[in-house]
């Protein structure tokens, strides 16, 4: 028995370890969101079109995708600290580059750079957890880390719309810098690593394609993955909609972006706390099925409320905020699924799963966004698909998964 003395240790240590994690996560939605109240002024400074201003986020989105291709392998072999480590010097100096950038074409090419760094945290943040913890403590652990994560998108923004007002845009670029500084120096003098050098995977081409080939193999972590990637598209759609939604929907100000991203964050917290709470007590399968229940229910609502009458506060926020209570309650269950098929390649399993949510991401924001965020209806027939789509993947894996069990 551990005295209540112990297992406050203990409990700090998991909750500290959560903060470091939740921050590192946090770079990229501050990446994204912080400067999107400064849409109008950099379009102004570059005399940039909306188009271009929309490849910003593409030009972020699609190399954070693809280079959490190798985050997790590169964690695998050298362990995760160092990974997360350089990761968040490269993500620091990129940003400096994009606030003393003086053309459009220098914006991308720094906005590429903090893509490829920003994803090492959350990837190696993820395989970190299921390090460390198994079965209903790692859902609470990792329910934690999305509560706490949950809060970048909706402050984001709101310190993105008051430094663009101060300051002027750049400000908004050397904040990120310094939110880099602040997490290398956190990671340095507090996370441990988690993964012993006895478990670690030999670095060689022969074993790094057998590992891909055999995760990308599994029909099984395709669809559940997939599942997932979609579920957050179908909200991710909003993020990227949201100078579209504040300024020429809602008719707000570059100061009232949290009435676009407060409601759905909340709703992230919310889900992540209940997922945290029932973690033991329901089957992680049947908490992911009430999950879909809440989202088509949000998407629904959403889709009949925007055909009959205009966007308006707070009916057009309430539809994404009940979407992402659903979607948090199955995160959790849904990601440890997929960390679980894979055991020794934990890492590379929350690459994959993480390059392919940011990649449907940046489809969405570079593809979708601007020919859907004209209208609410259309922006809510996106959710509604991106949701159908999700929904139809995890039917086949359960399904399959069933059938697999029963032999």
């Amino acid at each position: 028995m551990q005295n209540p003395d112990t297992r406050q240790r203990i409990d700090r240590s998991t909750l500290l370890l959560a903060a470091i994690l939740a921050g590192l996560a946090m770079i990229g939605p501050f990446a994204i969101d912080t400067y999107m109240p400064s849409f109008p002024a950099i379009e102004r400074a570059f005399g940039a079109s909306v188009l271009e201003m929309q490849q910003t986020l593409s030009a972020y989105m699609i190399p954070y995708a693809l280079t959490m291709l190798f985050h997790g392998a590169l964690a695998d072999t050298f362990g995760r600290r160092p990974v997360i480590l350089v990761g968040v010097v490269v993500f620091a100096l990129a940003s400096v580059g994009c606030a003393l950038s003086q053309s459009m074409p220098q914006m991308l090419v720094f906005r590429v750079l903090q893509g490829m760094s920003a994803g090492t945290g959350i990837v190696a943040g993820r395989a970190m957890i299921r390090d460390l913890y198994g079965g209903a403590q790692a859902q609470r652990v990792m329910s934690t880390v999305t509560m706490l994560f949950g809060i970048a998108p909706a402050i984001a923004p709101v310190i993105g719309g008051w430094l663009e007002i101060w300051f002027g845009w750049r400000s908004v670029f050397f904040f990120l810098a310094l939110l880099g500084i602040m997490l290398f120096m956190s990671c340095y003098y507090q996370l441990k690593e988690s993964l012993p050098a006895s478990a670690r995977q030999s670095f060689s081409l022969a074993n790094l394609t057998a590992n891909y080939l055999r995760l990308l193999g599994s029909v099984r972590f395709g669809l559940l993955s997939s599942a997932n990637a979609f579920n957050f598209a179908g909200f991710f759609l909003y993020v990227a909609s949201a100078p579209a939604v504040v300024y020429n929907l809602l008719g707000l100000g570059p100061t009232e972006f949290a009435w676009m991203f407060v409601p759905g964050i909340l709703g992230i917290v919310i889900g992540a706390f209940v997922s945290g709470r029932l973690a033991g007590k329901v089957a992680p399968r049947a908490m992911v099925r009430v999950a879909y229940v809440v989202m088509f229910a949000a998407a629904a609502y959403n889709l009949v409320y925007h055909a009959l009458f205009p966007p308006a506060l707070p009916w057009t926020v309430l539809a994404i905020m009940m979407y992402t209570i659903g979607m948090a309650l199955a995160t959790p269950a849904m990601t440890l699924f997929m960390l679980d098929m894979f055991p020794l390649n934990r890492g590379l399993a929350a690459s994959l799963q993480s390059a392919q949510q940011s990649f449907f991401s940046g489809l969405a924001a570079g593809f979708m966004s601007p020919f859907l965020s004209a209208t609410a209806l259309g922006l809510a027939s996106g959710m509604v698909t991106m949701l159908i789509c999700g929904a139809a993947c995890w039917t086949a894996y359960a399904w399959l998964t069933k059938r697999e069990d029963l032999q």
